[in-house]
Parts: C-alpha cells; sequence; structure tokens
C-alpha cells in the first residue's frame, strides 16, 4: 500500500460490526426463504470479500481517477439502464436486474447512485472554480444542466419500475446541491413546484381514480396502495414485522429464531429479523454504530478537503441517512414501504458492492491531507 496512507479505523470497525449483523440476520432470514435462492449467507461474504477487493483497488487508484473518468462512468451507467429496459427479463414485474448465469442478477441502478455523485461533484466543483460571484442567469443555467443530469437515469430507472432508486437520486441532487453555495431561493421555488406537483397528483389519485390510472398507469396506483397501507397500520408485511419486533422484548428470541413469516425478510425487512432475534438491545446496538458511522463522515466532511470530496461526501451522507431511516422507518411502521433496503445489512450483490465502493471512496477521502482549498 502506498507510503503514508494508512486505513482510518473508525470507518473500518463500523463496516465490521455491519458485516457480522448482516451474516446474521441473513443466515436467520433463510428460515423462511425458498431454498431456490440458494446460500445467502455465502453469497452475500462472497460480496463483501469482492467488496474488500474493490476497496484496495479504489484505494491504490485514489479519487481523482474516478472523477477523471466521471462521465465516462455515468454514459455506462445510462446505456446499461437503457439496456435493461431493452434485453432485461421481467422479474416480478420489473426489469431491475440483468442475470447472470451462476453468479446472480446485477442492478445498474445501485451504481448509477455513484456515477452521479461522481459527475454532480465535477460540475459542481468546476463551478465554483470558474465563477466567483454566479449570477442568477448563471445558477439557472448551471441548475438546469445538473438536473438534467439526474432525470436522464431517474427516467430510465423510474420505466422499470424501481421508485427507489429515483428517490435516492434525488436525495443525493439536492444534498449536492445544499451544499454548492447556490441561493437558496431556487430550494424555495423548487419546493413550490414539488407541493403543486404532488397535490395534483394525489387529487387526481383520490378524487378520479380512472383518469389516474389511464394517466400513470395501474403500477403507480399499486404504489400509491402501498402507502396507504402504512398509513392504515395494514398489510401481511408490516403487521407480521411489527408481531415480530414486538414480541421481541430486551434481549429477544435469540439467533436464528425468527418467530413468524414476513416476505422480503433478507432484505427490506431485514431489521426486523435482527430485532426480532436480538430485541431492544441488539436494536439499540445497530443504530448505535448506524450514528457512529454517520457522525464520523459528517465530521470528515467539515474539515477542509477538496471541493469535489466535499460534495461527493454531501451525497453520501444524505444518500445513506435516507437510506437508513426510511428503511428502518417503514419496518416499525413509521414510514411508508418503498422497498429501500438498510445499506451494509440487507442482502443483495450489487447493493453491498456500491455501498463498499462508496467506503473505499470515503478511506481516500480520509487520507487526504488538511490544507486549503477555495470552497
Amino acid at each position: 500500500m502506498h507510503k503514508g496512507r494508512k486505513l482510518d479505523i473508525s470507518i473500518i470497525i463500523p463496516i465490521i460490526i455491519f458485516f457480522i449483523i448482516s451474516i446474521t440476520s441473513i443466515y436467520s432470514a433463510m428460515t423462511y426463504l425458498s431454498p431456490d435462492n440458494g446460500n445467502l449467507v455465502l453469497k452475500q461474504i462472497i460480496w463483501y470479500i469482492i467488496g474488500i477487493g474493490l476497496i484496495i483497488v479504489l484505494f491504490k487508484l485514489k479519487n481523482d481517477y474516478l472523477y477523471r473518468n466521471a462521465w465516462f462512468l455515468y454514459i455506462i451507467g445510462n446505456i446499461l439502464l437503457l439496456s435493461l429496459l431493452l434485453f432485461a427479463p421481467e422479474i416480478n414485474n420489473s426489469k431491475c436486474w440483468f442475470v447472470i448465469p451462476y453468479i446472480g442478477s446485477f442492478q445498474p441502478s445501485e451504481f448509477m447512485k455513484i456515477f452521479i455523485m461522481l459527475i454532480l461533484g465535477v460540475m459542481i466543483s468546476n463551478f465554483r472554480d470558474n465563477t466567483d460571484h454566479p449570477s442568477t442567469r448563471e445558477e439557472a443555467i448551471f441548475i438546469i444542466k445538473t438536473l438534467a443530469v439526474v432525470l436522464i437515469p431517474s427516467v430510465l430507472t423510474f420505466l422499470e419500475p424501481d421508485t427507489g432508486s429515483v428517490m435516492i437520486y434525488f436525495i443525493i441532487y439536492f444534498c449536492m446541491m445544499f451544499t454548492s453555495g447556490i441561493r437558496l431561493r431556487w430550494f424555495l421555488i423548487l419546493a413550490i413546484i414539488l407541493f403543486i406537483v404532488l397535490s395534483l397528483v394525489l387529487g387526481c389519485y383520490f378524487f378520479a381514480e380512472d383518469l389516474f390510472v389511464n394517466i400513470f398507469g395501474t403500477d403507480l396506483y399499486y404504489r400509491f396502495d402501498r402507502i396507504l397501507d402504512w398509513q392504515n397500520g395494514s398489510g401481511l408485511q408490516l403487521e407480521n414485522a411489527l408481531a415480530a419486533i414486538g414480541s421481541a422484548g430486551v434481549f429477544g428470541h435469540g439467533f436464528n429464531n425468527t418467530p413468524i413469516y414476513f416476505p422480503e425478510s433478507g432484505t427490506d425487512f431485514i431489521f426486523a429479523v435482527f430485532a426480532s432475534n436480538f430485541g431492544l438491545l441488539g436494536a439499540i446496538i445497530l443504530i448505535c454504530t448506524i450514528i457512529w458511522f454517520d457522525i464520523r463522515l459528517i465530521n470528515m466532511a467539515t474539515k477542509k478537503i477538496a471541493s469535489r470530496d466535499k460534495f461527493v461526501l454531501a451525497g453520501i451522507i444524505g444518500m445513506l441517512m435516507f437510506q437508513q431511516v426510511q428503511n428502518i422507518g417503514m419496518t416499525v411502521g413509521l414510514l411508508p414501504i418503498t422497498g429501500i433496503t438498510l445499506p451494509f445489512i440487507s442482502y443483495g450483490g450489487s447493493s453491498l458492492l456500491s455501498y463498499l465502493i462508496l467506503v473505499g471512496i470515503i478511506l481516500n477521502i480520509s487520507n487526504e491531507k488538511e490544507r486549503e482549498y477555495n470552497i
């Protein structure tokens, strides 16, 4: 490894804890999963090992290599998303994955999140460097350009359909743009526009169902129904997950002793599996580890680091915190069920590899010496 570069233990230790929690939870979840899925624990371990290999590669390449190739990666990502719509098999009424024989499935939208962070980091940094005091017109043009960069993969991903990933694209966008230094009036304008659009869509859904289906299709109508399931506290998935968590007590039912079946136990509802096995104490340990990891990233972002790194960190922090809050919140009935997984814990090769790539980027940032930048 390059002389003078070292691994940040405050980043590595939470990842090790996440790995242990992930493996034990997936093992417990396999009780109710079909044998056709194979040994998910072994697969998750293999994905972690591959991810560690990617971290080592990124640690040697450094982030500058990614920034130089950001546009290339972004274009490749969009080509993969388009190829999904054209050639991928339909799985569970979605075209979200390429199926690779003997290996598993590959989900391009997971890596598109990284590509969006990289390209926005480059664009925002270049804009800041080239315009000391941007006019309103210059900011408007810049916003249109960056928004177009996010809208292209968002449309392709929405058509799969994968609403959860689209939400994350825009969370990344807003977090990075908020730290870019543009005038706050743009966020107020955007909030007003979103409020008007959502009001029209919801009004159509509640008062003109036939028109809603004709315009948006039955798939989006079904997604709204899932939100209503959350509001009503109904649905097999949520009810059984709440029963498993609620009956666990302080110490839980014990390892590999999930008392009741609920769908997506190894992915979307992995928190319910862990909490039912290890109770309130286990849940507190997991949540404290998540908070520890997030605070470390926030502290890193407040240091004097390169502007591109600062903007990318903002995107990473926004994405991770949104997914953590959304996943745990939907599991305990506080937020809508959106199909968003818990980072580093839920089973999934593509998602896990994407998170570990981000860890490689984070470790590179933590190794940057503190020096003055125009930020």
